[in-house]
């Protein structure tokens, strides 16, 4: 029979609860891991009221982070991105529009950061006209956004 252990968290661990709640764990995983590691801590009286202070700061953060995505949703959901580039005659690009590069006129029009890896780009742009990428901006808020890639105009002398 495996033994049980209370333990209130002292930071956020992932899959198993996020700071300043009392979780369930075998006694080994508590005795041998998170205390060591300073991630957790018996659940006494003093202890629980210490951390009930740090687990409404963390959840008033996790509110403004959602809040956030929300109205960066509601700022990319109508709009087009158009890149410019060099194609050939078949309509294949010479290079691509990357994750990178979407994310770069995001935060150009909108003025807001996104990780690269949260663009998720189906199939590599590679041809001239009209995608459509997914951006993953908090837990579950994604927004699907339109790239237009046009040929770029070469000068004519």
């Amino acid at each position: 029979m495996i033994a049980i252990a209370k333990v209130l968290l002292t930071k956020t661990v992932e899959r198993l609860g996020h700071v300043g709640e009392v979780v369930t764990v075998a006694d080994g995983y508590a005795r041998n891991y998170l205390f060591p590691q300073r991630l957790g801590i018996e659940p006494t009286e003093h202890n629980v009221a210490q951390y009930a202070k740090e687990r409404a700061a963390h959840e008033a953060e996790l509110l403004k982070r959602e809040e956030k995505a929300l109205v960066l949703r509601d700022k990319l959901a109508d709009q087009t991105l158009v890149f410019e580039r060099k194609a050939h005659d078949d309509d294949r690009l010479y290079g691509s529009v990357r994750a990178e590069d979407i994310v770069a006129q995001i935060e150009e029009l909108v003025g807001e950061h996104i990780e690269s890896s949260r663009v998720h780009v189906e199939t590599s742009i590679e041809t001239l006209g009209p995608h459509a990428v997914t951006i993953a901006l908090y837990k579950d808020i994604s927004v699907d956004v339109r790239i237009q890639v046009n040929e770029e105009a070469t000068k004519k002398e």
